[in-house]
């Protein structure tokens, strides 16, 4: 099994973000899922399961075609959808989760490339579409500005970029966790680990102009009711 991605100067809080979802891999279905810790109730329950409804509507929306990344693909929950669409690449810096996407697609009759390659890295290709799920949210805000500099060099003219993110809701994760103090939060695991993580919940305005900055264009930012934020836009031609 390949090793994950270790910068040469970690970020102490990325670093720890990498281990953490290894350590994660196993049960990170429960928070889509709302199983256990992750359980609100009926009606919190519902409310979740609609904005994640409307999160994977959205995404079936968007015009993908060709040559797709994931980024920080986790165990790949979206990569069904990115699959469909055209030729897939997911990536992300621990292999555990990657080898759950991977078994993900294989269940759903789909296949995609895998590298293990950590999402600040610089790409080694162009490509017709670029997602993340759930990974800008974990980019310190001194460093956004970088990220879509970055997105940007993936991207062939006129290609997509879209992500989904997480809005502040207090039922959003495990019953256990604390909103972050200083964008750092403590995250535990179902057998009582715990780590830190980096969670930034950035308003779509500012996503908006930091999108802009970077020369996207066709830029929308979009929310669904409570959980998630949707953004998609394009390198110009």
């Amino acid at each position: 099994m390949a090793k994950p991605y270790e910068p040469e100067k970690p970020d102490p809080i990325d670093f720890e973000m990498v281990r953490y979802y290894a350590a994660r891999a196993d049960e990170y279905d429960d928070w889509y899922l709302r199983r256990g810790r992750y359980s609100r109730g009926a009606i919190q329950d519902e409310a979740w399961r609609s904005d994640l409804q409307a999160a994977t509507e959205w995404l079936g929306s968007q015009t993908y075609r060709g040559r797709i990344a994931e980024l920080a693909a986790g165990t790949g929950w979206w990569s069904p959808i990115l699959a469909r669409a055209g030729q897939l690449t997911i990536y992300d810096a621990a292999p555990e989760p990657l080898a759950k996407a991977a078994a993900r697609l294989t269940d759903a009759g789909l296949a995609a490339d895998q590298e293990v390659r950590d999402a600040w890295s610089e790409p080694n290709r162009a490509v017709d579409g670029l997602f993340t799920g759930f990974w800008i949210s974990h980019i310190d805000r001194a460093r956004l500005d970088e990220f879509f500099a970055l997105a940007m060099r993936w991207l062939h003219p006129g290609g997509l970029f879209a992500f989904i993110d997480s809005r502040q809701d207090s039922a959003s994760g495990a019953r256990d966790h604390q909103p972050p103090t200083d964008d750092v939060q403590i995250r535990h695991l179902n057998d009582g680990a715990s780590f830190q993580v980096r969670k930034v919940f950035y308003e779509p305005g500012d996503l908006e102009f930091a999108l802009r900055r970077a020369g996207f264009i066709e830029i929308s930012v979009v929310t669904t009711e409570r959980f998630f934020v949707l953004g998609s836009c394009r390198r110009p031609e």
